[in-house]
């Protein structure tokens, strides 16, 4: 079956699917976000910085070690020198991640929904499994800046094949920091990666293979959406997003897939490695 979704994300590098969550689903998501906010630690609190990785995850075994629990990771801005919080607690967190999709029922329920299904199966997925998920909260005032990237300098398969779903369960704007996409770049290639350190004496547990590619501003496309709307996101396709200097939050709730078969294979320097006993969950197997 010809598949248009496959199309459009073959030409642009994303697929913008309106009302992908009924707006009850959209409710249980952000009501369970808020509930993370809650039972995030109170000591040793971990920041997450995509713009100063260096000084934060890249030397941390926590972050290393969140791929198969739920981690939480605090904004910057929202967190004093001491490790004390600086801000009301429900709106401190950067993100909760990265295996919500197996540990917290609602967000397995969204992740493992035929709908979901479906999407992989027209974008001829063989053995899709799901590596990482994210709850997102770019807070007002401190959600910090999400660095122009492509998901597969993190989640790198050979030939590429991760898929990203961004799920927005509040709308995202230009003022609150909506997704940015150079369209047509999943077609240039991966141009980094973030791999784990293979010098084992150094206290980077994690690094870039190179310099960070420059991309001119004038080569993103804002894309605004409502709340309930999902974003399919090829890996090798350029975004950002930028700080969110608005007073309105931009919850989302993200996850990412990848093909495990036709020879395809997940890189063994990720920074995200699924433990021997845990593998990576199937969506679904292609008979």
């Amino acid at each position: 079956m010809h598949s248009k979704l496959l199309d459009e994300i073959n030409e642009n590098g994303y697929v913008i699917l309106e009302d992908f969550l009924a707006p009850e689903e959209i409710d249980i998501l952000y009501k369970a976000g808020r509930t993370l906010c809650m039972d995030a630690p109170q000591i040793n609190r971990k920041i997450f910085s995509s713009v100063n990785s260096e000084n934060s995850q890249s030397k941390d075994t926590y972050f290393l070690n969140s791929g198969d629990r739920v981690s939480y990771f605090f904004e910057e801005g929202a967190v004093g020198e001491n490790g004390e919080l600086l801000v009301d607690p429900v709106v401190s967190l950067n993100k909760v991640g990265h295996a919500l999709h197996v540990e917290h029922p609602e967000f397995k329920k969204i992740t493992f929904s035929n709908r979901v299904r479906e999407i992989c199966w027209q974008l001829g997925f063989n053995k899709p499994v799901v590596c990482q998920s994210m709850y997102i909260y770019k807070n007002p005032g401190i959600g910090g800046e999400i660095i122009s990237h492509q998901d597969s300098w993190y989640l790198h398969t050979e030939p590429n094949s991760a898929i990203g779903f961004w799920i927005a369960l509040e709308d995202a704007t230009l003022q609150n920091g909506c997704l940015q996409f150079i369209k047509g770049s999943h077609k240039s290639g991966v141009h980094r990666r973030y791999i784990r350190n293979p010098d084992k004496e150094s206290k980077e547990l994690l690094i870039y293979d190179r310099a960070a590619p420059i991309y001119p501003q004038s080569t993103f496309t804002p894309v605004p959406v409502t709340k309930g709307t999902c974003i399919i996101i090829d890996g090798n396709v350029v975004h950002k997003s930028e700080p969110n200097r608005s007073n309105k939050s931009r919850h989302a709730y993200t996850f990412h897939v990848i093909e495990t078969e036709n020879n395809v294979k997940y890189s063994e320097d990720n920074w995200l490695q699924p433990p021997a006993d845990k593998p990576f969950p199937i969506l679904f197997e292609r008979k």
